[in-house]
């Protein structure tokens, strides 16, 4: 599977590095990064904004958080020749529902996939039939764990699904040696450790907080591993 990631600002800086890391060799990763931030322009020229070409994707993942960035997705599309995009919301402002909606339809008619998770670690393989996004949700998104435990510790924590941040495999580390009966709780304290960059405004959507959204996703990870340990 051949990735271009798209970037303007800080966000995705961390996502490359956990992606970059621990993605399969036969993946391969490109970059396109968008001025930050990006210059004054009028709606009738941002355009300018795209670049000549792009190198040649089956999956486009947006990390841009200026919304003019995501404007432009579907000319990125057509200059990458991908099938499939990925567009994660960790704040509204970066993509509006509007926006979201009207870009998706643009992408549809060019028979084009999107997925938006909200936040990213929220993706999973049953958002989508799409083959590429459904291979790339098995390793990055909402995150899954195993765990081994010894006289009622943790010995071992593996990841198999990390969130595109790295969170999971951060809380995964910091959690051995805690005892069972403490690990949901101190998985949503290391969550927070690791910075998490969605937003901490209230979302009408969910009438959550999507970094509460993104700190319950580990914390489910983490009961899920222990159920699996007492249905043994």
């Amino acid at each position: 599977m051949r990735i271009l990631m798209i970037l303007q600002g800080k966000y995705g800086n961390r996502i490359v590095k956990t992606i970059t890391a621990y993605m399969p060799p036969q993946w391969k990763l490109k970059i396109h990064s968008f001025p930050d931030p990006l210059p004054v322009i009028n709606e009738d020229s941002l355009n300018n904004l795209l670049p000549k070409q792009l190198p040649t994707a089956d999956l486009l993942l947006s990390l841009a958080e200026d919304s003019r960035v995501a404007e432009l997705l579907p000319d990125m599309v057509d200059l990458s020749g991908a099938t499939a995009v990925l567009a994660p919301v960790a704040n509204r402002s970066w993509l509006p529902p509007g926006l979201a909606n009207q870009i998706k339809r643009k992408l549809e008619q060019k028979n084009v996939t999107m997925v938006m998770p909200i936040p990213f670690c929220l993706l999973t393989e049953t958002d989508s039939d799409n083959e590429l996004i459904r291979e790339f949700a098995q390793l990055f998104g909402r995150p899954r764990v195993k765990l081994k435990q010894e006289q009622q510790r943790i010995k071992q924590v593996t990841v198999l699904t990390d969130a595109p941040c790295g969170n999971t495999r951060f809380v995964a580390e910091k959690l051995v040696g805690t005892a069972v009966k403490d690990a949901y709780f101190q998985a949503g304290l290391l969550h927070h450790a690791h910075v998490c960059y969605a937003t901490m405004v209230m979302d009408r959507q969910f009438n959550d907080t999507l970094m509460h959204r993104s700190g319950l996703a580990i914390k489910q990870a983490v009961a899920e591993a222990i159920k699996a340990i007492n249905n043994r």
